[in-house]
């Protein structure tokens, strides 16, 4: 087996929300070592987000434009 690098973010979490620059392009990446675990959750949210619903999580901690 070959170690690899698994991408992830500074503060660990996810970025998930629409694109900065689009309304219509969702971004659900950076789960790091636990993105299978999480998966059916970000799957939810993104869903919700689709869909215009409301989401059952703040997306505000998981913002794309956090580091802007």
């Amino acid at each position: 087996m070959v170690a690899a690098f698994r991408p992830s973010l500074p503060d660990g979490l996810p970025v998930i929300g629409f694109a900065p620059a689009s309304n219509r392009a969702i971004l659900a990446f950076g789960h790091a070592h636990i993105g299978m675990t999480l998966a059916p959750v970000t799957a939810a949210i993104v869903a919700d987000l689709l869909a215009g619903r409301r989401t059952s999580v703040d997306l505000a901690p998981f913002s794309p434009t956090r580091y802007a």
